[in-house]
């Protein structure tokens, strides 16, 4: 791993920065999980995109700026430490734009992807269903065969985006017949067609971060099936890669979160060691995660190892937070509502979501089940 940057490198991270000091809004959006943020964040990716800012590791002819991985890691660490707005497209551009770059045809890239890295489709995870979460075979929505396409039917829940997205991504079974982990396809399928009904599902704060997705008979043809039919668990597993593993949790993100809280530290010694270790910890994922590009980029994909990474980041969040949180004592209770509240309330803003890190993109136990059994090799347990 050689972290020497190139002078192509630094004047792209140059060119980010000046950008990003010129172009950050200086007031915080309204948060992208009510209608109106929602709204100013997508308008957030059109002015990324008119820049050359949405998707600057894509090919250019999909609007990227055909960047290399360790340029994409710069530009995170720039866009968090500017403070920049969520990423209302996160589930499209991290975690499907991989999928359709390895499974897709080209009628689907040149039909989706300039769109997604637009802001003009923004796209929902459907994946969890009532009784499959993280067990992510146990899916029970069904997909028939009809002349031209198929007919979907069944519930997703827990969809992230979903109150206000125009698409959706998700597994269904199109073989009922076939093993668990067989006999499943991936399909697109717009969140206005004929035969959805989309019900939003508040957070704790009331705010509709996910939703319900009914679906009765939806039609959809064959062009927005993702990969081949039936295989749709192989399909899936390249984008939990990127849900777990490089994409959607960037280095940047927790290095920056870890500087406030260095800056926050008012000498109070009871918290000192954990200042410090979220810190560390911030800086370590940072490495590991160059380590990762490092062969990624000499062709090695990103499988079972993106488990580890989950479990870490995800637990780090949670330890960094909470360090805060404690360290702010009882101003850490205000929230944006309050004038008070430190940084806008954005440490227990931060803190809440934090607690959700272990659950989403797979809970912690079963990616350590993972990590036990397709990294160390440990055999399963008796049953």
């Amino acid at each position: 791993m050689d972290l020497t940057f190139s002078a192509e490198d630094l004047a792209f991270r140059d060119e980010v920065r000046t950008w990003l000091r010129a172009n950050v809004p200086a007031e915080p959006l309204p948060s992208l999980e009510t209608e109106i943020g929602f709204a100013a964040h997508r308008q957030w990716e059109k002015t990324l995109h008119a820049a050359g800012f949405s998707v600057v590791s894509w090919p250019v002819e999909f609007g990227g700026r055909d960047v290399s991985l360790v340029q994409w890691l710069l530009f995170e660490e720039e866009y968090y430490a500017a403070g920049a707005p969520g990423r209302v497209g996160q589930n499209g551009i991290f975690l499907l734009a991989p999928t359709l770059f390895e499974h897709g045809t080209a009628e689907q890239r040149e039909r989706f992807l300039p769109r997604m890295a637009s802001g003009e489709d923004v796209w929902a995870q459907a994946w969890s269903e009532p009784e499959a979460g993280s067990d992510l075979a146990g899916i029970r929505s069904r997909a028939r065969r009809v002349p031209g396409g198929w007919r979907l039917s069944g519930q997703k829940t827990w969809s992230s985006r979903a109150a206000f997205a125009d698409w959706a991504f998700g597994l269904f079974r199109s073989d009922p017949d076939a093993e668990r982990h067989r006999g499943l396809t991936y399909f697109l399928f717009p969140l206005d067609a004929e035969g959805v009904t989309v019900r939003p599902i508040g957070r704790i704060d009331g705010k509709p971060a996910f939703a319900e997705i009914f679906l009765n008979e939806v039609f959809v043809p064959d062009s927005d099936v993702l990969g081949e039919v039936g295989e749709g668990w192989r399909v899936a597993m390249s984008t939990t890669g990127s849900e777990r593993g490089l994409s959607l949790r960037s280095p940047g993100r927790f290095l920056a979160a870890a500087q406030r809280l260095v800056e926050s530290w008012n000498g109070a010694a009871q918290v000192q060691d954990r200042v410090v270790d979220a810190w560390i910890g911030a800086s370590a994922y940072r490495l590991a995660t160059f380590e990762t590009v490092t062969k990624v980029l000499a062709g090695s994909p990103v499988r079972p190892e993106s488990s580890m990474n989950k479990v870490f980041w995800s637990e780090l969040d949670i330890a960094l937070h909470e360090a805060a949180m404690d360290l702010l004592g009882p101003d850490a209770e205000l929230t944006a509502r309050s004038p008070a509240a430190p940084e806008g309330g954005a440490w227990p803003d931060g803190y809440l979501f934090a607690l959700a890190g272990p659950i989403y993109a797979g809970t912690n136990e079963i990616q350590r089940n993972v990590i036990a059994e397709r990294v160390l090799g440990l055999p399963r347990e008796p049953r």
